[in-house]
């Protein structure tokens, strides 16, 4: 149970599931009653771990990072990358029993007896990542290789590896990763000058560096390399499965030359890579690897979302137990006008992160199941989450630490890790600039903009009257300015301007939307849509007065609970 002593709140022991009352209803939203029931458990077993063991897992494992050994005692070059014993435990709890890598590419996984939709396994990840940030990565890309391998990737190489993929059993399992970064080809994908040769007998053989490569020791690797003789840019580029091993167990043929001391995400391994003629498989076809691996970009960028968006709320929960639990002046931190009014601008932006989270998986069901306007929004929906729910993780956590003050900025509280942590995710899978330029191109080449006021516009109007006053309005001046900025190359500067309001218009629809829903209803959501409104996008006078959240502070009392209520009925 959470401790309070001299002053000095502890929320270790708290279920974060149970404390968290609007996950529970918005997965009535986006989850059948059927799915819902059966994913209960599972849920509170993860908020229960999140609170106490994974906590303690990740605080262990950030500060004892992995170790590269490059030879064996015996001096023979035998590569390993040492994993902490706590590490190892929170990779057991991911991908082994929660098999949260498995459950969108087999049936089995919590007994279910075909996949799980995206949203269970992003609901169970926005709670894990309450406790660790860092082994998601290895998670999130192990997940979108298995997609991109069945996606593209000949029937029989995908029946060779897929089992090890997929598996629950962590002596069998194989992780994923994606080698693409180099030294001149960061953003610039098609800077990449990696080589790919093939032998006589069709083998193929890659040559080159590779600048950052997180768990670079996975079993294996996506890679875009150049075939020899392939045109410059992004059309040269081919797509190949790069195996650690070959098939008689000897280590394929690239050196991880170092491990990467990082702000963050400490815990994980990060390195650089030497490809010295490692056979690699082709995946799909020549000249179209950078169109393939976009697919398990934009997978990593969804994933990225997550993440920040389960951060965020960590952040906001840690700072309302806080606030609630801490006195000062005489007074409780959460009845202090100023906190609470910090602590609420912190709740909405978390908020609307969820709800962007959940709606995007909710799209992304659609899309894989054949709908082809649902594959549109996703296409739009995806960088817009990536690029400012990530932007806004890290704001968010930053504050959290001023909630907890100098104890915040020390390390025997996660405040610190939390925050090197968030400011990963705009680095991954591209950087805010690049991710805002991909919105302008799903608008300007893909009529992706097109799609999304047209589910958005639907979706306000099954919102009824739960939708704020000006929504619609303003939704269609940020899209309209959305389409002249990425129709127009002189105004690319006003590019992330344009973004985030279209994502602060459609997060305020969403929330409208969800609280419009049977089994929802309460108005909080239509209340923090109107906040998302009032704060991020319509006109303010600095200087007015009278401009006080007093009437929304309540919206503080039901966003955190700790009387962990018992475990409901999917009803």
């Amino acid at each position: 149970m959470p401790r309070i002593h001299q002053n000095i709140p502890d929320s270790r022991g708290v279920n974060a599931f149970r404390a968290d009352p609007a996950l529970r209803d918005l997965l009535r939203v986006y989850l059948d009653k059927p799915m819902l029931a059966q994913l209960l458990p599972h849920l509170d077993r993860m908020g229960a771990l999140v609170g106490d063991e994974l906590e303690t897992l990740a605080l262990t494992a950030d500060k004892n990072p992995p170790v590269l050994h490059l030879r064996n005692r015996i001096g023979a070059d035998d590569q390993q990358i040492e994993k902490h014993p706590a590490y190892q435990r929170l990779e057991h709890f991911a991908f082994g029993e929660f098999g949260l890598a498995a459950m969108s590419h087999r049936a089995g996984v919590f007994g279910h007896p075909d996949k799980l939709p995206p949203a269970v396994k992003y609901a169970l990840v926005y709670l894990f990542v309450q406790a660790e940030f860092g082994l998601c990565c290895p998670l999130s890309m192990t997940d979108s290789l298995t997609r991109t391998l069945v996606k593209f990737g000949d029937p029989a190489l995908v029946e060779q590896f897929f089992d090890q993929l997929t598996s629950q059993d962590m002596d069998v399992l194989m992780q994923g990763a994606m080698f693409m970064t180099e030294q001149m080809a960061g953003s610039d994908v098609g800077a990449i000058d990696t080589v790919a040769q093939q032998d006589d007998d069709g083998t193929w053989r890659l040559y080159g560096d590779k600048w950052f490569c997180s768990n670079p020791d996975a079993g294996l690797a996506m890679v875009l390399a150049r075939p020899e003789g392939g045109s410059a840019g992004t059309r040269g580029l081919s797509l190949f499965l790069l195996p650690r091993r070959l098939p008689d167990g000897a280590l394929n043929a690239y050196r991880i030359l170092r491990l990467k001391d990082k702000m963050g995400t400490r815990s994980m391994a990060s390195g650089e890579i030497a490809l010295e003629g490692a056979v690699a498989h082709l995946v799909g076809d020549p000249g179209q690897g950078f169109k393939q691996m976009t697919d398990m970009i934009n997978m990593s960028r969804l994933a990225n979302g997550v993440r920040s968006a389960g951060m965020m709320r960590r952040a906001v929960a840690e700072s309302l137990f806080i606030a609630r639990n801490r006195t000062a002046f005489g007074k409780r931190l959460v009845d202090l006008p100023l906190m609470r009014r910090q602590l609420l601008k912190m709740l909405v932006t978390a908020e609307q992160g969820r709800s962007m989270v959940f709606h995007t998986a909710e799209v992304l069901r659609r899309a894989d199941a054949g709908d082809a306007r649902a594959a549109k929004v996703l296409r739009i929906l995806t960088p817009l989450l990536k690029f400012r729910t990530c932007r806004d993780a890290r704001k968010v956590a930053g504050d959290a630490m001023e909630v907890r003050g100098g104890c915040g900025y020390i390390e025997e509280f996660s405040d610190a890790r939390v925050l090197r942590d968030a400011h990963l995710g705009s680095i991954w899978e591209g950087t805010s600039n690049i991710v805002a330029l991909d919105v302008a191109r799903a608008t300007r080449r893909e009529g992706a903009l097109d799609a999304l006021r047209a589910h958005l516009d639907d979706l306000a109007e099954q919102a009824g009257n739960m939708l704020p006053g000006g929504a619609r309005d303003t939704l269609a001046r940020a899209a309209d300015l959305l389409d002249a900025v990425a129709n127009d190359p002189a105004r690319e500067g006003e590019v992330r301007q344009a973004a985030s309001a279209v994502y602060n218009a459609a997060s305020a629809i969403i929330m409208a939307w969800e609280d419009a829903q049977p089994g929802l209803g309460t108005g909080d959501r239509a209340r923090l849509a109107g906040l998302v409104l009032k704060h991020k996008l319509l006109p303010r006078d600095p200087l007015a007065s009278g401009d006080s959240d007093a009437e929304d502070a309540d919206l503080l009392d039901r966003a955190f609970s700790e009387t962990e209520p018992m475990l409901e009925a999917a009803e």
